[in-house]
């Protein structure tokens, strides 16, 4: 059933975006910071490290366009706010000063924080996370903080659902405004879901976690 659910969910949001200029392709742009990427998660992650994860996330965040600014401030290839690569930047000094324009700072400084986001992720009943759980619950937490998927993990629990799945689980618990709601739930169904395979397809690194 679940399966199902993702194949419908992939093929609507598929046909929803191809229409629209922000289309579920893999850019042209992309090929010049592949080898980069492939580099800093493999560093990061390890040799199976999902470069195509990550791939799919710049996609969603800034179509691979190292000095876009977003309306509410954001900047760059992943889409810091400034607060937050200063953040970065303070509690890992190997980056060195936030440059979130920088796409050799940005890459590195958004794939050390999904791994921080990950690595804080502590299973409350499973022994383990599934991979297509954890990172939905990573990518949440780099969209919209990893307080609230914190406090959304805690109104799951209290409702009586699993608080260690996302799918159909966490993901219908929060207290955040509607529209936060809306974007932050769209975030990981579209990068897992309908931009991952595309970076599959497309030869891209590490495997996808949601495959299965």
């Amino acid at each position: 059933m679940r399966a199902l659910a993702v194949i419908l969910f992939a093929l609507i949001t598929f046909c929803g975006f191809a229409r629209d200029g922000f289309a579920a392709e893999v850019p042209a742009t992309a090929d010049q910071y592949r080898r980069e990427l492939t580099r800093v998660v493999q560093q990061e992650w390890g040799l199976d490290g999902s470069v195509a994860v990550h791939a799919a996330q710049i996609h969603q965040e800034s179509g691979w366009r190292a000095h876009v600014d977003s309306p509410v401030g954001a900047q760059g290839l992943a889409q810091f706010m400034p607060t937050t690569a200063d953040w970065i930047a303070e509690i890992y000094p190997d980056l060195g000063a936030a440059a979130p324009y920088s796409p050799v700072w940005a890459i590195r400084a958004m794939v050390r924080y999904d791994r921080h986001i990950l690595d804080r992720l502590t299973p409350w009943r499973s022994p383990v996370l599934a991979a297509c759980d954890a990172w939905a619950f990573t990518l949440s937490g780099y969209n919209g903080g990893p307080g609230w998927v914190s406090r959304d993990r805690r109104l799951a629990q209290n409702a009586g659902a699993d608080a260690d799945v996302w799918w159909g689980n966490v993901e219908h618990f929060s207290n955040r405004a509607s529209w936060a709601m809306r974007e932050n739930r769209h975030y990981p169904r579209r990068i897992l879901l309908v931009l991952v395979p595309i970076y599959i397809d497309a030869g891209w690194p590490g495997g996808d976690p949601c495959s299965e």
